[in-house]
């Protein structure tokens, strides 16, 4: 594991353990009446950074879920070109998710959205969910032109 993925790993797995932490403090102000006011708000943002950079670490390992009882058994060139058509396949698939996004994100731009409580921006959060989107079909984009197992 690379320097640069032990980093991402590490951010998001300190935004998920901060999302427990909050999630936990609100729970029991909730039930000793000392409501954690817009804890659900930093949730959700941390949520997105969590899921995203692990979309990020699991499209650069290799890690995504793939059932690989009939391609593993293929001729090593038939086996090189399922792979390939795998990753365009999921590469298709990220960039339909991405472009859903962004094109909500740029309807939704002028609207300023902002969480109730906190403020939070909600263009801020897909923003990093864009980014993450985008890298991931940069990886996979980059595995399909080499012909590399995913």
């Amino acid at each position: 594991m690379s320097l640069a993925v032990k980093m991402i790993t590490w951010v998001g797995g300190l935004a998920l353990l901060m999302a427990t932490f909050v999630d936990t403090i609100a729970v029991v102000g909730r039930n000793i009446g000392l409501p954690l006011t817009g804890s659900i708000e930093v949730m959700q943002a941390l949520i997105v950074l969590s899921a995203g950079l692990g979309l990020v670490i699991a499209t650069l390992e290799g890690a995504h879920a793939r059932v690989r009882l009939v391609v593993d058994r293929l001729e090593p060139d038939a086996r090189s070109l399922a792979d390939r058509v795998s990753n365009l396949l999921t590469m298709l698939f990220l960039l339909a998710m991405l472009a859903g996004s962004v094109w909500i994100a740029i309807d939704l731009w002028d609207a300023h959205e902002q969480s109730e409580w906190l403020e939070i921006p909600w263009a801020a959060m897909r923003m990093v969910a864009n980014a993450c989107l985008l890298i991931c079909t940069l990886i996979l984009g980059l595995r399909v032109i080499r012909g590399e197992r995913g």
